[in-house]
């Protein structure tokens, strides 16, 4: 019931009305031509972010009552420089109030966002994309016809399902099998600065007028707090009542003895399987997914972060190292990231067991098969393929892996949409050969994945970068967290070894939770 409501446009969030950018069936021809009104509007730089909304708010009224746009499409981003840098994420937390939808995102320390922007929160949206079926090519298009390279800060924030053809659980029902938004309110953190934006779009095809975008624009804008606390960074202190674990850890031993048995098999083309679990954390007091996410985020060095929310939904939170691709105009490159250990306590330490990971033959054949998985992936719509470094150890705060960086370049940008599809996903969440392992995931999982494990990132013009959407969470109102994470099995892996990894990986959440109450 609630998937087909996602069919419906204008779709209800709460009492507000937004944008499904995404039409039904492959036929409707003016949903696929292109937008009348592309455009950007930068006004004077203002000292606060209660200046600038002030600022906006004039703004706004000002192109409602002259209304000059004439086009039965477009989108319009209307942005305020401010001279003080505020953490977006410190902007997004004042605005928890909203039952709207929200997002944040922020790049790596070496791959940030394009200039000088370090990370992205958003409330609302001018236009939402999200359906009940798989992501595919006309759902790109529609994406893509609000984006322009004219107006490259014009982006779409959002995430797709691990396997949009695996029945959806009711915790992940608000996301349909893809949900991407161009927020109507936007605040850039930046290098010595910040800035507050606002996005109007409207397509009369889509029975969303000028007015109707900017009338729910000014809702918005009455309802979005000017008051912005730096809140600390810090978990409140509770106790956690439960913790469960799907599979239990019987189950995930039969599971990984089983896949390792049709591994071993000799007419099984089965190389690697990726197999995951789910924890479920209740506290006794409710996790705010954002005060969660800051407390890893301290620790997230070199990853990207990000915060997907759709309207009264719950919260999809991760910090994951690992890039899925990354492309500017023709230019892409993509990572093979594969293999774990924990770091060492001592420098001496540290390095026997990055010396151990490099020399390990099981951890040389998981990581081969992911480079050279997705350097085959590439080849299809690259031209000359560069792998440079072609096997390196990786370090994160908690724990390292083998790493290589893959490059390449397009021959046409609309490969775009056949470089997101071929590389999810990837052996380094799945498996390989791709369909024997999903075969076998949806055989032995009992639970559904999500979004966990699938793209997350952002669509522009010109520009694009997804992460893989691992070391993530669900965070949900009254229900607490599910923690999710995943170890890589092939020939030689020990079930109780890959059981260890699992708790390695979510231990970025699961000791800020349960170490609360000490």
């Amino acid at each position: 019931m609630l998937l087909s409501s996602l069919n419906m446009r204008p779709m209800y969030q709460g009492c507000h009305l937004s944008m499904n950018g995404c039409r039904e069936g492959e036929n409707n021809r003016k949903t696929r031509e292109p937008i009348g009104t592309i455009e950007t509007k930068t006004l004077a730089p203002v000292a606060s972010a209660a200046i600038a909304m002030y600022s906006l708010k004039m703004a706004i009224s000002k192109l409602k009552e002259d209304s000059p746009f004439c086009t039965s499409s477009g989108i319009v981003r209307v942005e305020v420089p401010i001279e003080e840098q505020v953490e977006a994420i410190d902007w997004l937390h004042s605005q928890s109030h909203f039952q709207f939808a929200r997002c944040y995102f922020s790049g790596r320390e070496q791959n940030s966002f394009p200039g000088n922007l370090v990370s992205i929160a958003g409330v609302g949206s001018a236009v939402f994309f999200s359906q009940p079926h798989p992501f595919s090519y006309w759902d790109w298009i529609s994406i893509r016809r609000f984006l322009s390279d004219k107006c490259p800060s014009i982006r779409a924030y959002g995430a797709i399902r691990f396997n949009a053809k695996s029945k959806v659980s009711s915790e992940w029902l608000a996301f349909g099998c893809f949900y991407f938004m161009i927020p109507q309110v936007e605040f850039n953190e930046l290098e010595g600065g910040s800035m507050l934006i606002t996005t109007i779009a409207w397509d009369n095809a889509l029975s969303w007028s000028w007015e109707n975008a900017i009338t729910a624009l000014q809702e918005t804008l009455f309802k979005v707090s000017s008051s912005i606390v730096n809140f600390p960074k810090l978990a409140t202190p509770t106790l956690i009542l439960s913790s469960h674990n799907i599979p239990c850890k019987v189950d995930w031993n039969l599971a990984v003895n089983r896949a390792l048995q049709m591994i071993e098999r000799n007419n099984s083309s089965l190389t690697k399987v990726v197999l995951a679990r789910s924890t479920r954390v209740v506290p006794t007091a409710n996790i705010d997914p954002l005060t969660l996410l800051a407390c890893v985020k301290v620790e997230g060095e070199n990853a990207y972060q990000f915060f997907l929310q759709p309207p009264n939904a719950p919260a999809f939170i991760g910090n994951t190292p690992e890039q899925l691709f990354h492309r500017k105009q023709l230019n892409i490159t993509s990572e093979a990231l594969a293999a774990t250990r924990a770091r060492g306590a001592s420098l001496e330490l540290d390095r026997e067991i990055e010396l151990d990971l490099l020399t390990s033959q099981k951890d040389d054949i998981e990581f081969t098969i992911v480079r050279e998985t997705i350097k085959r992936k590439l080849e299809v719509v690259c031209r000359k393929i560069t792998i440079k470094p072609k096997k390196m150890v990786r370090k994160l705060s908690r724990i390292q892996h083998l790493y290589a960086q893959l490059a390449g370049r397009l021959r046409s940008e609309e490969d775009e949409f056949e470089i997101l599809s071929s590389l999810h996903p990837s052996p380094a969440v799945c498996g390989y050969p791709t369909e024997e392992a999903h075969i076998l995931i949806a055989e032995t999982e009992a639970f559904d994945r999500g979004m966990y494990a699938g793209p997350v990132g952002w669509f522009g013009g010109g520009e694009s970068e997804f992460a893989v959407g691992i070391r993530s969470a669900l965070v949900e109102q009254e229900q607490g967290a599910l923690i999710y994470a995943g170890t890589g099995i092939v020939k030689g892996s020990n079930p109780y070894l890959e059981w260890d990894e699992l708790d390695l990986k979510t231990s970025q959440f699961t000791k800020l939770l349960k170490g609360l109450a000490n």
